[in-house]
């Protein structure tokens, strides 16, 4: 295993990963959220928080989160981070938690997040303030940015609603076989085209979850790896790209950061697209799943639509995404990006239950941030 691209590739691994409270969790902190998945990812591990000298984590609506959490958990670690960079921010902490283990600055970081909207409802509107120069159009943000990423691609690709509401369906046939997933009703192309448009051409089943739920995951060094409790997942890339922050200043709002930071952590892993079995890819929208496929290379830009058409990356599909189900039909509790290093970790341990891979030795696990602003790629391999 070789330094590839400035990363180490193979010489750190997920070595727990876990999730709580997904769907309702009420009388519960979202701290308290995060510290519970925190023991359980630790528990999963063998390890415990004596061991843990790290700490990264994106609290909801707490500005100091990172030391509430470690204040929380009784931590005094070397470092700690709690980026904004959105539903991203934990596949960038996947790749500083790779660079600090490598460095020998920390030997055990913990991953973690926790947020209940559902049960708790923030005040006020949004968590950000608005752009002074998208405001006078009266925007539903972050829900009108994708919608005219979407009616953009429309018009240049003629991708079509029903393309869009293959990617909700194949997320509901997923969480039907996933126990833990906060929806599971059948869900028609039909259901999601005639469902309430909330802004066109996005209906409210094109529209990720808004949900509670609570995710954690360890990384230590390969050479540590070996010794934890569970088949230790190596890190093989991970790289990340920011191109705005308002959708008014995205430079092409068919191209995401995605092909930036995809073709980088690919090249540090030494694999391409087509020797991935599972896409885990952020879909808050339906939008999403569509522009990342292209921009991490599964399939040509444009072709996005046609990619996950007839059930292309449902269960049986030719193509394994969002197995959990998503943010459409899983869990979405204001950032999605941690759970999708979870699945991608219980695939290829091979603990997936009902909606298990028959073959899972490679995943990728792409977060987004923002409106298309931050976009993070990690390539996780079976151990």
């Amino acid at each position: 295993m070789t330094m590839v691209h400035g990363f180490p590739r193979g010489r750190t691994a997920i070595v727990g990963a876990a999730t709580f409270g997904i769907g309702r969790c009420p009388g519960v902190a979202a701290v308290d959220m995060a510290a519970r998945a925190s023991m359980l990812a630790l528990a999963d591990a063998g390890l415990s928080l004596k061991d843990v000298d790290a700490l990264y984590t994106s609290a909801p609506y707490e500005a100091l989160g990172g030391m509430e959490l470690a204040e929380y958990l009784g931590l005094t670690p070397k470092v700690v981070d709690c980026n904004r960079t959105g539903g991203s921010a934990f596949e960038v902490y996947v790749q500083q938690a790779a660079l600090a283990l490598e460095a020998g600055l920390i030997d055990c970081a913990l991953i973690a997040y926790g947020s209940n909207p559902a049960s708790n409802p923030p005040p006020g509107v949004g968590m950000t303030q608005q752009s002074p120069w998208e405001a006078p159009y009266k925007p539903l943000a972050p829900l009108s940015s994708y919608a005219l990423a979407a009616s953009r691609h429309m018009h240049v690709y003629g991708t079509t609603r029903a393309q869009l509401a293959e990617v909700a369906v194949a997320a509901r046939r997923w969480a039907q076989l996933n126990p833990e997933a906060a929806v599971r009703d059948p869900l028609s192309i039909e259901d999601v085209l005639s469902a309430r448009m909330v802004s066109d051409p996005l209906t409210v089943r094109d529209c990720c979850l808004f949900n509670d739920g609570a995710a954690a995951v360890v990384m230590v060094r390969a050479d540590r790896a070996k010794d934890c409790a569970k088949r230790p997942i190596p890190v093989l890339g991970a790289a990340h790209a920011v191109t705005h922050r308002e959708i008014s200043s995205m430079p092409d709002l068919t191209v995401t950061g995605a092909a930036i930071s995809g073709p980088q952590a690919f090249a540090q892993a030494g694999v391409t697209a087509a020797d991935i079995e599972l896409a885990m890819v952020y879909d808050a929208f339906t939008i999403t799943p569509i522009l990342f496929l292209e921009d991490l290379g599964f399939c040509p830009k444009g072709e996005g639509g046609r990619f996950v058409a007839d059930g292309a990356i449902a269960p049986g599909g030719r193509l394994a995404v969002n197995t959990n189900g998503g943010g459409l039909s899983c869990v979405h509790p204001g950032m999605y990006g941690l759970f999708l290093l979870v699945e991608a970790v219980r695939q290829l341990r091979g603990e997936a239950g009902e909606r298990q891979l028959a073959r899972a030795e490679l995943a990728v696990a792409h977060g987004n941030g923002g409106v298309l602003s931050s976009e993070a790629t990690v390539i996780l391999a079976r151990g």
